[in-house]
């Protein structure tokens, strides 16, 4: 479910204007004067919300889902179905949802509102906060006192940012909640949408990413990092966390506490970090990679899975480092030999 501070609800929608709106099929028996008040996940959603399931690793959360209504592929049997959830099928599961998104959240990339202050009227400001020249205050925003914000900074609509933090210059943050001594560097961008999209023949169809940010106390930002808004979820940032620059931290992604992230990382979505993981620079993250906590990832490696914790793991793909490093000198010494072989 969306927070209402950071987004603006349309419905309730009578579930058939609501099929008739995302192309799908009101099934034979569903009342469709029902009112549909809101989407959410299969976890948390309720009697009144529309969520989706387009199998995966979502098998378990289908089975326990309380939702009213779920949209599903055709190929998924009415006798999978949770008892009291009403299921709709259609060709696309993504599609749907996405349409779904934008009928009740139209306005959901930026939330940009016209204010004529640049601290709106609205927004709650500390004792002793520090505002330098060029910064703008969304409405209803809150910053915990003695903290300090640069010059030319924007702070969104609901935003919270706890005491005695430090923004730096020409950052952006929207959607997000942030600790108490959080340090952000210059150039950083906060809570921007996720890069998700169901494709068609026409061209790419943007998915609403209606989630948020959290960002734990004494964690360090680094400069023109990127960290995207969940989905439907949050992505988190675990207390103690430190992010080096030119970083890339994907929707829905959940880091740990006290890990430290060299310059260049890239993740994709989901991925989970235990405690205390360390990751070297340039290294990348497929989608959903799980890192146990004390993990350490050299610099330049490529995760696309599951990784226990307390080990030291390197290459592409990261596997045992002292594997990859034995790896690597078998490949060293083939080459030698293939070399002098060659040369005789």
């Amino acid at each position: 479910m969306a927070d209402p501070r950071f987004y603006d609800n349309r419905g309730p929608v009578a579930l058939e204007a609501l099929c008739a709106k995302i192309g799908v099929s009101l099934p034979s028996g569903a009342d469709g004067r029902a009112k549909v008040h809101d989407i959410a996940g299969l976890s948390q959603a309720g009697p009144q919300h529309l969520t989706f399931f387009d199998g995966g690793r979502a098998k378990q959360d289908f089975a326990r889902t309380k939702a009213g209504w779920c949209l599903v592929g055709e190929k998924v049997s009415p006798a999978e179905k949770p008892r009291k959830t009403t299921l709709l099928p259609c060709q696309s599961v993504t599609h749907a949802f996405a349409a779904a998104g934008r009928v009740f959240y139209p306005d959901n990339a930026l939330a940009i509102s016209a204010q004529d202050k640049a601290v709106h009227a609205t927004a709650r400001l500390g004792k002793g906060v520090v505002l330098s020249p060029g910064v703008v205050i969304g409405p209803h925003a809150e910053i915990g006192r003695h903290t300090r914000i640069g010059p030319n900074t924007v702070i969104g609509r609901g935003v919270t940012i706890g005491r005695n933090s430090e923004i730096g210059a020409n950052i952006w943050i929207g959607f997000a909640h942030l600790g108490d001594e959080v340090l952000v560097l210059p150039g950083a961008q906060i809570g921007g949408p996720g890069f998700g999209f169901a494709s068609t023949p026409r061209g790419h169809d943007k998915t609403p990413q209606l989630g948020r940010v959290i960002i734990q106390d004494h964690v360090e930002i680094g400069a023109n990092t990127a960290i995207d808004r969940g989905a439907l979820g949050d992505t988190v940032i675990g207390e103690g966390t430190k992010i080096d620059n030119l970083v890339h931290v994907a929707h829905n992604c959940v880091f740990g506490r006290h890990c430290l992230i060299a310059g260049k990382v890239g993740f994709a979505g989901s991925v989970t970090l235990g405690d205390f993981v360390i990751i070297g620079g340039k290294a990348g993250f497929a989608d959903h990679a799980t890192v146990g906590s004390g993990a350490r990832i050299a610099g330049m490696s490529g995760v696309s899975g599951d990784l226990p914790g307390g080990h030291d793991y390197g290459g592409i793909l990261a596997r045992p480092v002292r594997q990859w490093h034995k790896e690597m000198a078998t490949l060293s010494k083939l080459a030698k030999t293939s070399r002098r072989v060659k040369d005789e």
